[in-house]
């Protein structure tokens, strides 16, 4: 997902889910996990191209 959103040049921070227990609590499997600003689930496990205009 990473790779995809470099490529689309958006801004993104890389948080470890795994390393807080309360994130791998809230998202358990479904990782990678991209959120807006807010902390809305957008999309997991592959990035979902219809929420890039959310997020530029």
């Amino acid at each position: 997902m990473a790779r995809v959103l470099d490529t689309f040049g958006v801004r993104f921070e890389h948080v470890d889910v795994d390393a807080d227990p309360g994130l791998r609590a809230r998202y358990g499997d479904r990782v990678p996990v991209l959120t807006d600003a807010q902390g809305r689930e957008l999309c997991h496990g592959r990035l979902d191209p219809a929420v890039l205009p959310e997020i530029q």
